[in-house]
């Protein structure tokens, strides 16, 4: 789902059918990937999906000093350059431009698109060296932020109802080089028209935690001082909710976490995000507790996508405050961006406020993301093509909203 601008207000069920297989897909994907790059001698290898030691490493296994790792960090990364061929390593010497040029890629994604929506938004199309293609949006703002909304899968396997993305079903992970390039070639599209590139999060297509080690180890490299220099505070990794793969993320990244909530109880959850079946609303919520002890000065992001008479109502705001009030954090009310298959209904603008209303009165801190790029279908929830997912059955008491 692409990030948006945010306004900010605050005080201080069975599948329709194919149950089981369907459900098998969705929690047996659920799995741990391999992150460290390995390289054979003699093989091509893609530079940007190490890490600094790992570059450095292989820069002298090829006989140069580690001086010159760093110089080629700073060439991929930093100094307004983001090479994408040797003739761009300004600075290296030409001994080890042409061992780059015989033994290594600079770039992992080809752009085959770049679509403009009527605010301004980008939407770029990415082909993948099997032609999959991914999508990635750039957000400009008035205020001087610059949003790049990053995809970590194609597809995803999460099936979340109200998701284009997620009926699509998982196709591939993303590599490291395969999501840190997303972020690259913002910088490199869009820095002269737009400025700096501020902010990344990722809620593109795909479950970042299900790609945990990519993910992981690409923020990782976003955030680096030497390198794209992201502020840790402004790269946000978000998740429907995996619960072993939230800890993990907790203790191994210093970047920011939100969490796509959406709903209050578990009867609804379970429909509009099957992921619940597995790791329950009690479950979720009394993780991030506990870790967020852990972490005294960071807070959680809880998504909610406003959906019109299934979880907007005055009992779901009342269930919400009673649900996170004792965890550190801001609330963030996303509007439903429809899409082709969705049954679901935008809540209207006026319930969107008073439901916001509630929530500051308690005492929560709120926003209101205002969509952005929807008449290209590069809003939140939009990305990606028609999938194979089947629908959930919709429970009885919500027939009638859809």
């Amino acid at each position: 789902m692409a990030a948006l601008p945010l306004l900010r207000w605050g005080a201080s069920s069975l599948l329709a059918h194919s149950s089981p297989p369907a459900s098998r897909r969705l929690f047996s994907a659920i799995r741990r990937l391999p992150a460290a790059a390995h390289w054979e001698p003699g093989s091509r290898v893609i530079l940007k999906g190490m890490d600094y030691p790992e570059l450095e490493k292989w820069v002298q296994s090829q006989g140069f000093r580690p001086g010159q790792a760093m110089m080629l960090w700073k060439c991929l990364y930093g100094n307004n350059v983001w090479a994408h061929c040797p003739d761009e390593l300004a600075g290296l010497n030409k001994d080890l431009r042409k061992m780059i040029s015989e033994h290594a890629d600079l770039k992992a994604l080809t752009v085959k698109d770049i679509i403009t929506a009527s605010d301004g938004t980008r939407k770029i199309l990415f082909s993948l060296e099997d032609a999959s293609v991914i999508e990635t949006v750039v957000i400009p703002s008035a205020r001087g932020r610059t949003t790049v909304c990053v995809s970590s899968q194609v597809g995803c396997a999460m099936n979340c109802q109200f998701c284009f993305t997620g009926r699509m079903g998982l196709r591939k992970h993303l590599s490291t080089a395969e999501i840190v390039e997303q972020a690259v070639f913002a910088r490199r599209l869009f820095s002269d028209e737009f400025g700096s590139i501020t902010n990344v999060v990722f809620m593109g297509m795909g479950e970042p935690l299900h790609n945990v080690d990519n993910v992981i180890k690409a923020s990782s490299i976003m955030v680096d001082e030497q390198g794209l220099q992201f502020s840790p505070r402004k790269v946000t990794v978000s998740t429907s909710g995996l619960v072993p793969q939230i800890k993990r993320f907790l203790h191994e990244s210093n970047c920011d976490l939100a969490v796509s909530l959406n709903a209050t109880t578990d009867e609804v959850r379970n429909w509009i995000m099957p992921i619940n079946r597995k790791y329950n609303l009690n479950l979720l919520l009394g993780t991030l507790r506990e870790e967020l002890r852990l972490r005294p000065k960071s807070i959680v992001l809880f998504e909610y996508v406003m959906l019109a008479g299934v979880n907007d109502s005055v009992g779901d705001a009342k269930r919400l405050t009673e649900l996170v009030h004792d965890i550190p954090c801001k609330i963030n009310l996303i509007s439903f961006n429809p899409h082709s298959g969705s049954q679901f209904k935008p809540t209207p603008d006026e319930k969107i406020i008073e439901f916001r209303n509630m929530l500051i009165q308690s005492g929560l801190t709120v926003m209101v993301r205002l969509s952005r790029g929807d008449d290209q279908m590069a809003a939140c929830g939009q990305l990606g093509e028609p999938g194979q997912l089947p629908l959930l059955r919709v429970p009885e008491k919500f027939l009638a909203a859809l």
